[in-house]
């Protein structure tokens, strides 16, 4: 197939962090729906990497080793994604668990709040939809609470409890833009700002780039053509590579959404050529 004709997907979850598919389901479906490639971008977590190589192996999808990291500016969060990373380093594994670890902490706070308003809510229930080894998020504790019949739907958990001012929210761990840059430079990855349309703070981008920021996803889900248009716009501008991806959570978010975003192959094939630029030169 043309590399022109081909289709892939830069934001991808799997049930290693908040996504409701294993890696295994991942790869099956993004064959089924003949992706090119695929990037595994958990909260946190590189664990469904492998489990995603090994299910594609030789059946034409290419797996992209990612991982999607938050930090903090101000009172907002910016998402920044790690694409092509040295995912087997021992120094940025042990990061990850510490963050994984703060995850935990922080879940275990809100699940206190909820009691504390005589919701039922068990620390049990949420880490039974998570994996030991993997990153437990809010959209876990939606799920728990949804399931539970405390709310009518995983939309309304967030609204009415956990997002963000709610009654319950807990802030994550704190890291900064540079220190999540600097974490994936040190594994010669290729760092991109997610889904900047969702954040509404375009005036960090200048700072991002100072810190080394390389990328930013102007195809999303949530982007219509006005929005990615936009973001081609400041990619262009501040000499930033171009990623997409659906952010798919297999059916966390209600239906697969891998394969509704049509991100065209030269995006990967560019990302490869600045890594070979950055870092092997």
């Amino acid at each position: 197939m043309n590399s022109a004709r081909k289709y892939i997907d830069l934001h991808v979850h799997t049930n290693y962090s908040d996504g409701t598919f294993t890696p295994q389901e991942v790869s099956r479906y993004a064959l089924e729906i003949e992706l090119a490639a695929i990037a595994i971008t958990d909260h946190d977590c590189v664990d469904g990497i492998l489990p995603a190589m090994e299910e594609a192996k030789d059946r034409g999808l290419e797996i992209i080793p990612g991982v999607e990291l938050s930090a903090e500016i101000g009172d907002f969060e910016v998402h920044i994604i790690g694409l092509l990373i040295d995912w087997q380093d021992s120094w940025f594994n042990e990061q990850l668990k510490k963050i994984r670890n703060a995850r935990i902490e922080r879940m275990q706070k809100m699940v206190e709040k909820l009691n504390s308003l005589g919701i039922g809510i068990k620390m049990e229930e949420v880490m039974a939809l998570s994996r030991d080894e993997g990153a437990v998020g809010r959209l876990h504790l939606a799920r728990a609470l949804h399931e539970g019949g405390f709310t009518h739907s995983i939309r309304q958990a967030f609204a009415r409890f956990i997002g963000r001012p709610g009654p319950c929210y807990v802030k994550r761990m704190i890291i900064s833009p540079k220190e999540v840059i600097d974490m994936i430079r040190r594994v010669k990855g290729i760092p991109v700002f997610a889904h900047p349309g969702n954040m509404h703070h375009d005036e960090v981008i200048p700072e991002l780039v100072n810190y080394g920021l390389m990328g930013i996803e102007v195809l999303h889900i949530d982007h219509n053509s006005s929005a990615s248009n936009h973001y081609k716009q400041l990619a262009q501008e501040h000499g930033l590579l171009l990623s997409g991806g659906s952010d798919c959570h297999g059916v966390g978010k209600g239906y697969p959404l891998m394969g509704r975003v049509e991100v065209p192959y030269s995006f990967l094939e560019k990302i490869k050529e600045a890594k070979k630029r950055e870092y092997e030169e």
